[in-house]
């Protein structure tokens, strides 16, 4: 018992004034990329379809939550969903290398559905306090999940679990009925196999909003008395030194963050070839050429023509040729018109994908790639091994970070609502801030 009551008493006990200015300042930068990324997300068919679905089907009844970026209320694990499908329907957001997944992707969005319905006086403290314990909580899940079970399983698979926890703390519930929470969401969860949409792709994505929804339902399950078996990834000896370190390491600080909207698989090989296409001014029409040699699940991703946007997203060839066209990747690049540019059609057949052993052993601490590009004057210019900005040994800067937030968002919310939208992400630690401003924002239907 000693295990699940530490555990508990972090969820349940931890306050902001326990949170060191480093661990604030990393939620906030966590919270800017989620939002400009659900912004990006949210034209996207994926999440429109979820969206449609939650308002027909996931009706409002006594405590309603109001969708991200939608404004219709919903039941809060509707919300949920439809939140989590939105920033996992484009892949930009934040990630941990050993959770082979995203925290924050469902915890967000599960956070916002519990105090859209019941929590509406919370300060901007307590909402970087909870997220905080998301990802703390979180990224241990995940990590407890890969090492017991036999499978890959998507983020939604252990962020089920991690937002049935948050909704214990939200709504007060007593330790036993937040061990129920844990349980259920544990046995509900989506157990969804990852490769299998590696190897086809689809709207499925990566489970997180599906996990969120679960996880939302679970806590108020566990409100009204519903029992669930214990959670094995919280209470299994195996575990015990994930829960053991809460407090003292802050895995916050571990979650990597992207500059494309892609795969994180696919961005060292991006970031390989990017750096020759830099150093020796090369032009994509001067490419007769290129060889990428990546790790195993980097090859798994999808290697021809992309006939919608999640192909793209899981693509390895396709993101490649637009960044050797372009530079940069961004959305409109891998959804829509950006699906059919000539240019970087042909450049994508001439892309092959080598898988390399030395790289395998790294995976998944460490992505690898390496890139060698042939031009038609026949010279070969080939790459270092090279790992993509971001993680947190090659960090990218606040500034960029924000430069990302205003390129996914302005597009969708206008210039005035993402500027506010940033303003109120910055100064979320100032005392006595309420956010009911920022919720709306938040959850008001984009014009």
């Amino acid at each position: 018992m000693s295990q699940i009551r530490g555990f508990l008493t972090f969820l349940c006990e931890t306050r902001f004034e326990d949170l060191s200015g480093d661990v604030i300042q990393q939620a906030k930068i966590c919270l800017l990329d989620l939002i400009g990324t659900a912004a990006g997300g949210s034209t996207l068919p994926g999440p429109h379809i979820i969206r449609s679905h939650a308002a027909r089907f996931f009706g409002a009844g006594e405590q309603a939550s109001r969708m991200l970026f939608d404004g219709r209320p919903v039941s809060a694990p509707g919300a949920a969903l439809a939140g989590g499908s939105m920033i996992d329907g484009l892949d930009c957001h934040d990630g941990h290398a050993l959770t082979k997944g995203h925290v924050g992707c469902a915890i967000l969005p599960a956070i916002l559905a519990y105090y859209d319905a019941f929590g509406r006086d919370r300060t901007g403290q307590d909402l970087l306090t909870d997220l905080v314990i998301g990802y703390e909580i979180g990224t241990r899940m995940g990590i407890a999940l890969h090492d017991t079970a036999c499978d890959y399983h998507t983020s939604g698979a252990w962020n089920a679990i991690t937002c049935a926890a948050l909704g214990a703390r939200i709504m007060n519930l007593d330790m036993d009925a937040a061990r129920h929470a844990l349980g259920i969401a544990e046995y509900h969860g989506p157990r969804s196999q990852m490769m299998r949409v590696i190897d086809h792709p689809t709207m499925l994505k990566d489970g997180s909003g599906w996990g969120a929804m679960a996880g939302v339902s679970a806590a108020y399950l566990a409100q009204d008395g519903f029992s669930g078996a214990p959670a094995l990834l919280v209470e299994d000896r195996k575990s015990a030194p994930l829960w053991q370190e809460l407090g003292d390491n802050w895995r916050i600080h571990e979650q990597y963050f992207k500059l494309y909207p892609v795969c994180r698989w696919a961005q060292p090989a991006i970031a390989a070839a990017l750096s020759l296409k830099a150093s020796h001014d090369v032009d994509g029409d001067e490419i007769e050429a290129v060889t990428i040699h990546t790790f195993h699940q980097g090859c798994r991703l999808f290697q021809g023509l992309p006939t919608d946007t999640e192909q793209a997203q899981y693509g390895i060839s396709f993101p490649l040729a637009v960044a050797l066209k372009y530079g940069a990747i961004n959305a409109a690049h891998i959804s829509g018109a950006g699906l059919t540019d000539p240019d970087v059609i042909q450049l994508c057949g001439r892309i092959r994908i080598e898988e390399n052993g030395k790289f395998n052993d790294r995976f998944p601490a460490e992505r690898w790639a390496r890139a060698e590009i042939l031009l038609k004057d026949g010279r070969m210019l080939e790459s270092p091994d090279t790992k993509a900005a971001g993680d947190p040994d090659t960090p990218i800067a606040d500034g960029r970070l924000a430069l990302k937030f205003d390129e996914l968002a302005k597009p969708v919310l206008g210039q005035a609502r993402t500027k506010r939208l940033m303003e109120s992400i910055l100064t979320l630690d100032t005392p006595g801030y309420l956010i009911i401003p920022l919720l709306d924002d938040l959850l008001n239907p984009v014009d």
